[in-house]
């Protein structure tokens, strides 16, 4: 799926802290919850499954660390934005 004009995450604006991007994604503090999300770079809600493993991996280091050692899960429940596939870190 190709970008759309209108969609925050397509526009990857560095509004907060970014902590990492590549071709596939990139992961910063989410606006809303203040907490690292990692976002895929392909405007579409649902990735491959070995597109997910890489994205979750990829914000493992970061969760890891912004929680000091604490215990985190992955939530990709795409509440505010539907359309394009992310995730974030939250604490358990």
């Amino acid at each position: 799926m190709s970008p759309s004009s209108r969609c925050e995450l397509c526009h990857a604006a560095s509004i907060t802290t970014r902590y990492y991007e590549d071709d596939e994604c990139w992961i910063a503090d989410c606006l809303i919850c203040r907490v690292p999300m990692v976002v895929w770079r392909v405007h579409h809600p649902s990735p491959p499954q070995d597109v997910r493993a890489l994205l979750v991996d990829s914000l493992a280091p970061v969760a890891d660390q912004f929680f000091e050692g604490r215990g985190w899960y992955y939530d990709d429940h795409m509440r505010k934005i539907p359309d394009h596939y992310h995730g974030h870190a939250r604490v358990r």
